[in-house]
């Protein structure tokens, strides 16, 4: 590839943010509104990558980004023709040392990936050699290409699309309207074997795909497609095929592999997940064609099942509602509303936003101090975004504050930790007395502390007086 990319034009590009949309409307009811894949990449270029690349034609809607890996947001770019989009993961460049600030070194053992391996944050993840790229669209598009993305040589500060595309193929959804009047759709996912760069024999490289399916009872999120997140499966359970033979025949669409079902009653969403393995087997010298063992290439002997590629995690989401519920929910003495005044709590507590809108919650303690959101929100800032897909419950907790009174009777002193005299709801203070030179301890009363030991723990729960006795 030829094409590279300077940063200092490239970071300056707006983010396409798109609202969710209807695909196309089947029959029964159902809906195709979001197609998400979200997918592992093993590096095995073979040397060290400052970036990735998604380039898909025929849409140019993008409504949500994985962003946990090394490079963080990406860049949309729409391809200047309108016949598709770029998304793209880039590395900054440091002018002063001329480098690039991170990049995706080989891997070195390819295995299958289970979990959060290729996410930032995750144990071993520095030099585990792979990534988590993921995106929505608000169509199905016609082709989708995958790039890793490294420094050019001849243009420093520059990056270039690697020499071979990723591997790792991107379903196509299609909801089909029953045969039989009354009886369910079928969802098809349409996966195509990789396209060869030229030059190429009549057949491309072969590889193996193992493939996973459940169905889900709510629509699903582009963030929960993770190996290890329960709406993706990934046990024997779930499989739905052992083993297809991947590769591509130029001039010919008969590779293509379909995996299709009815969709069940109460499902909204059919969740795949595709593994791909490189082909170690024998080729036909002169047309490329893979030759297996087995004659079909249906069972694969283990030599003939290399490194694993990667994993493409992917979603069709069904049966869009026409809206989603923010519903707030406040614990303790204090208040919530939204930016557009229609959440007032306590009081009206809920709030119906279309598929891919946001509202904005304020929080406000009366009597309690604000502790932090749950749900759909978190941390303890004062506001917080929700961006709805789904129903989206929120808490807001208030804490109140209690006074704590320590005092001594007779000769010794009383101590409390922590330190202070106005305390939040449920805080715990150990209170500790000290008996003076010849004094006798008598113990403790009030605010909870009986008994003779030097230490009690009182929960703040009320305003409290803890009296320490000495004669």
């Amino acid at each position: 590839m030829s094409r590279s990319y300077r940063f200092s034009s490239i970071s300056c590009l707006p983010l396409i943010a798109l609202v969710l949309a209807p695909l196309s409307a089947m029959a029964q009811g159902v809906t195709l509104y979001g197609a998400l894949s979200n997918m592992d990449v093993v590096n095995d270029t073979g040397g060290e990558v400052h970036g990735f690349e998604i380039e898909f034609r025929g849409v140019t809607g993008v409504y949500s980004y994985y962003n946990w890996n090394r490079y963080g947001p990406p860049i949309v770019t729409p391809i200047p023709d309108g016949s598709g989009t770029y998304v793209r993961w880039l590395s900054p460049y440091d002018p002063a040392t001329q480098t690039f600030v991170t990049g995706t070194p080989q891997a070195l053992h390819p295995t299958p990936l289970t979990g959060h391996q290729c996410v930032i944050g995750t144990p071993g993840y520095a030099t585990s050699g792979c990534e988590h790229f993921g995106m929505s669209t608000t169509g199905n598009p016609t082709q989708t290409i995958y790039r890793w993305l490294v420094a050019d040589p001849a243009s420093p500060g520059q990056l270039k699309a690697g020499t071979s595309l990723v591997a790792i193929p991107a379903p196509v959804w299609v909801v089909q309207p029953p045969v039989v009047p009354g009886a369910a759709p079928v969802v098809v996912a349409q996966v195509d074997p990789p396209i060869p760069p030229p030059p190429a024999k009549l057949f491309g490289d072969a590889q193996w795909m193992k493939t996973y399916k459940t169905e889900n009872g709510r629509q699903v999120l582009l963030d929960e497609l993770v190996a290890d997140n329960a709406v993706v499966p990934q046990d024997d359970a779930h499989l739905e095929t052992a083993w297809d033979l991947m590769q591509t025949e130029l001039g010919s669409n008969s590779r293509r592999k379909q995996k299709r079902g009815s969709l069940s009653a109460g499902s909204h969403a059919v969740v795949r997940r595709f593994e791909f393995y490189k082909f170690t087997g024998a080729v036909d010298p002169v047309t490329g064609q893979a030759i297996c063992l087995d004659g079909t290439c249906s069972a694969p002997a283990p030599s003939e099942v290399g490194d694993f590629i990667g994993a493409q995690n992917a979603a069709a989401d069904l049966n869009a509602p026409a809206s989603f519920a923010v519903t707030v929910t406040v614990a303790g003495d204090g208040q919530v509303s939204s930016g557009d005044r229609v959440i007032k709590c306590p009081g009206i507590c809920t709030e119906q936003l279309n598929p891919g809108a946001s509202v904005t919650l304020t929080s406000r303690g009366i009597k309690g101090v604000f502790a932090g959101w749950g749900g759909a929100c978190g941390g303890n800032s004062l506001t917080c975004t929700v961006s709805v897909n789904s129903d989206a419950p929120v808490t807001a907790t208030f804490l109140n504050a209690y006074k704590l009174v320590v005092k001594g009777n007779g000769s010794g002193s009383v101590s409390s930790d922590p330190s202070g005299g106005t305390y939040l709801q449920g805080t715990v203070v150990t209170v500790t007395a000290v008996p003076g030179a010849g004094a006798t301890w008598r113990g403790w009363t009030g605010g909870g502390c009986s008994g003779l030991a030097l230490t009690c723990a009182v929960t703040m729960n009320t305003d409290a007086t803890v009296q320490a006795n000495f004669r």
